[in-house]
């Protein structure tokens, strides 16, 4: 799944691209991307305007338009949002093309079709689930070392399960965080509440760390994420533990483990990161 770098990647190269054209067509492969409208009611609210703006929240792209609409894409596990000329080959798993002036299509493709596409109006986030419950993000200045202990403190699950809570922190996922857990030395069972004053201090910086060289290098391709213009990440060539079981850690060559912690694969120098 596209965690935050990856996002806000996106997000950056379809500023470039997508506003303040017209919108002059839509058409939708599969109806189920769209959670709260159907093509007809996404169509009266988006023919003829513009995108003005794109924010981020978290995981969450949001688009806003020169009217009080808003789409709200959330890629999950497959999905990928990108630009190209109208003329270009419609690939097999799309599921929703807006056509833009000057020819452009911008299009969501979705092999496993988990993507999801809201219509609101107004200030208020509508029924998306979990979208107003979003804790502070890693780069926020309001995201510090006494907010980060707040939502560790008293909680007897392992760190790496409360750092992939949205409610707490935004945006992360399992890359980033084992990937911060590792600059850390946490070992990612470590009960949360355990966690010492020093150890959270480390954790803090580990994470704004990370999460800044993972936007610097366009987030990280496995597998399906692209950018707006089609191109893969870069920061899968610096990662020191995730995806890396058996080889030598990057620090003191110890060959990184993987555990199972809550049905989800956790990978761990266990010298750097001894529990």
């Amino acid at each position: 799944m596209p965690e935050l770098p990856e996002v806000e990647t996106i997000r950056r190269t379809l500023k470039e691209r997508i506003l303040y054209r017209p919108i002059q067509g839509i058409d939708v492969s599969y109806p189920k991307v769209l959670r709260n409208c159907d093509q007809g009611q996404l169509e009266k609210a988006l023919l003829g305007r513009c995108f003005t703006r794109l924010d981020r929240r978290g995981k969450y792209l949001v688009c806003c338009l020169d009217s009080e609409y808003r789409l709200v894409i959330h890629l999950r596990m497959t999905g990928r949002l990108v630009v190209v000329p109208i003329d270009t080959a419609v690939e097999k798993h799309t599921s929703i093309r807006i056509h833009l002036q000057e020819d452009l299509d911008l299009r969501l493709v979705d092999q496993r079709k988990f993507a999801t596409v809201d219509l609101l109006s107004g200030r208020d986030w509508g029924a998306i689930r979990g979208l107003e419950s979003l804790g502070k993000e890693p780069l926020e200045g309001d995201f510090t070392p006494g907010y980060l202990a707040a939502q560790l403190a008293g909680r007897r699950a392992p760190v790496k399960s409360v750092l992939l809570d949205q409610r707490r922190v935004a945006g992360l996922g399992n890359i980033y965080v084992d990937e911060s857990l590792h600059r850390a030395g946490i070992f990612p069972g470590k009960t949360a509440g355990e966690l010492t004053e020093k150890e959270i201090e480390r954790l803090h910086q580990s994470i704004q760390e990370v999460i800044k060289e993972g936007i610097a290098h366009r987030g990280t391709t496995f597998r399906d994420y692209v950018d707006g213009e089609g191109r893969q990440g870069g920061f899968q060539a610096l990662l020191r533990v995730y995806g890396r079981e058996g080889e030598p850690c990057t620090t003191c060559g110890e060959p990184i483990a993987r555990i199972k912690l809550a049905g989800r694969s956790s990978f761990f120098c266990p010298r750097c990161q001894g529990k």
